[in-house]
Formats: structure tokens, C-alpha cells, sequence
């Protein structure tokens, strides 16, 4: 054989051997919360149903706990293209938008049902803003029912005073001005260590938060006030998106689908497992007095006046979808 022959032959062989590496994509998707919490385990699962269905040719890689881009920088970063799909805890951008923090306007949607009927009334919306600002929004999936975690005994509002209060959104930063608490902004990886430093003694989340925490290590109080429902929303980069094939778009919205199903489903069968692991761990897990329940049931009407006059007509629209749909 011609030495020209066996080079060509070579490098038609290594060009062989390269065409798969080629058109393979790779995406890093980047998330703010621990490897075991259900959220990321659901997008782990999604990542392993979007390479199954497009034959491993798109490759997502998920980045747990904050470890690429802390919370409030996913939505930017996907943005932007440093990432190219991201989870958002969606009531993080409520300043930029209002209607990012419908979910967390108190007791406007305080069970799963409700708060699925909330969701269908908002995702049009929002899928119309982050078309506009270069995002795809593929699902989004609600946290459990937010409850107080404290130190002490909280029965009304007014023993709220004064408490080192973890704020996370517009929302909870508005209700420690409201209740007279010392409000800290603390996201969620950043939690563990704030409250074993004390630099935060109390906060309001969903018993999936506290359990990701161990929360047991520092407070002894958990309040089932079942307040709202936050959900994470997930989201690809435009372009991203629009450079692949059609089968593998098809795939991600499938795959998404499916992860949406799925996580809302997870969500309400652990809500119950996270509070009794709370107990188990010797934290008293109870109900919120009649007159805890009416202090924030004020607050929350308070709140929702202030979201509403902030959302304006787009905001009232939402709203009365949601309550036409049966609240």
C-alpha cells in the first residue's frame, strides 16, 4: 500500500472514530440546592431521560448545592450563556418582575391543588417575559407548605419581634418589616452555616429546607402554617435551544414534561415525610395557634394588597384566572 493511501486511510479512520464526539452537545445545568433534595434528584433524572431519548448526543450535567453560580445568579448566567439550562428558584427575581412572586403571596395558594391551578394560570405569562428576555421555560415544580422554624414558642405575631429572621424574596424580607423582626438575607446553601453561626434564629420555609439543613442542630420549633407554595422554575438558554435538531428538542420538552409530573407528584408525597423527620429529630412540629393564624392571615392580606398594586392589571389578571379556576 502507497504510503499515501494508508495516510489517507488514517485519517479518514480517526475522522470516523471523532464524527460522534462531534455531535455530541454538552450542557451544564446548574442548580442551588443539595444532591439528595428531591428538586435536584428529579433533575438528575430528567438530564438521564433527555441523553436516553436523544441517544446520548445531549449530555446534561447537573452542578448541585450552588457549586457553578449561587442562586440568585443562575437566571443570568443562563442568560447570558455561561450556563445553558438552569433551575431558578422563581420568586428570587420578584423585584425584577412581580409576577415572578405570585407563589409566594401568602395564603393566596396554600395547598398543592391550588397551588397547580396557580401555576397554570401563570406559566403563560411568564413564558411570554422570559421569551423576551432569550429563555425557554421548560416546567417548574412547588416546594412543600412553608412553615416558621424558631427557637422558642411563637403564638402570635408579636412573639416574631425582634427574631433574627432568614429572608430569602421580597416576600419574606417584607414580612420581617411587618412582624418587627431583624430580616437577613440567607440563601438556601447558605443556610447550615448561618444558623450555626446565629446569624440567623428563625426563618420561614418548607420542611424539605429544614431536613436539607438539619435544622434540628439549632432550632426547636416548627409551625405548619402552610403559608404558600414556592416552586423552582427551569429554564434553557434561547439559543441553546433553537441550535439543536428537532428530535432533540422534542426531547427536552418530553423529558420536561415528564420531570414536571413527576417532581409535583414527589413534592406532595414527601411534604409529610420531611415534618415527620423534623419530629423524629426531637423538634416539636405543630400546628399554628388561632391566633398565630390570624396575625398572618392579616400580614398576608397586607401582602397581597402590596403585590397586586405592584403586579398591576397583568398581576389582577393572573389572579382572577386563578380564582375563575376553582381556588
Amino acid at each position: 500500500m502507497k504510503p499515501i493511501t494508508r495516510l489517507a486511510l488514517g485519517l479518514a479512520g480517526a475522522l470516523s472514530l471523532a464524527v460522534p464526539a462531534l455531535a455530541q452537545t454538552k450542557w451544564n445545568l446548574p442548580a442551588a440546592y443539595p444532591a439528595d433534595n428531591f428538586h435536584t434528584e428529579n433533575l438528575v433524572q430528567f438530564s438521564k431521560d433527555v441523553a436516553e431519548a436523544t441517544g446520548g448526543k445531549l449530555q446534561i450535567t447537573v452542578h448541585a448545592n450552588a457549586s457553578l453560580f449561587k442562586a440568585p445568579e443562575i437566571k443570568r448566567a443562563v442568560q447570558t450563556g455561561q450556563a445553558q439550562i438552569g433551575e431558578i428558584l422563581m420568586s428570587l427575581h420578584e423585584n425584577e418582575d412581580p409576577l415572578y412572586g405570585v407563589d409566594v403571596v401568602p395564603f393566596l395558594a396554600t395547598s398543592f391543588d391550588q397551588a397547580r391551578k396557580l401555576w397554570a394560570a401563570q406559566r403563560p405569562v411568564l413564558e411570554k417575559k422570559l421569551a423576551g428576555q432569550g429563555l425557554v421555560l421548560l416546567y417548574a415544580v412547588a416546594w412543600p407548605p412553608q412553615g416558621i422554624y424558631a427557637k422558642k414558642d411563637i403564638n402570635t405575631v408579636e412573639d416574631m419581634r425582634g427574631l433574627k429572621w432568614r429572608s430569602y424574596n421580597v416576600g419574606t424580607s417584607r414580612i420581617a418589616e411587618i412582624v418587627g423582626a431583624q430580616g437577613v438575607t440567607i440563601q438556601a446553601a447558605e443556610l447550615p452555616q448561618a444558623l450555626a453561626t446565629g446569624v440567623v434564629n428563625s426563618f420561614m420555609s418548607s420542611g424539605a429546607t429544614g431536613y436539607d439543613s438539619k435544622v434540628w442542630e439549632s432550632l426547636t420549633h416548627f409551625y405548619d402554617t402552610q403559608a404558600w407554595l414556592p416552586k423552582n422554575m427551569i429554564v434553557v438558554n434561547k439559543e441553546a435551544f433553537e441550535a439543536l435538531d428537532k428530535p432533540a428538542q422534542e426531547a427536552i420538552q418530553k423529558a420536561a414534561q415528564a420531570a414536571e409530573e413527576r417532581g409535583w407528584r414527589i413534592s406532595a408525597a414527601k411534604t409529610r415525610w420531611y415534618t415527620d423527620q423534623l419530629a423524629a429529630k426531637g423538634m416539636k412540629v405543630q400546628p399554628p395557634s388561632d391566633a398565630l393564624k390570624a396575625g398572618f392571615q392579616k400580614v398576608g392580606e397586607q401582602l397581597t394588597a402590596d403585590w397586586l398594586k405592584k403586579a398591576g392589571a397583568e398581576g389582577q389578571a393572573v389572579v382572577d384566572a386563578y380564582r375563575k379556576a376553582g381556588m
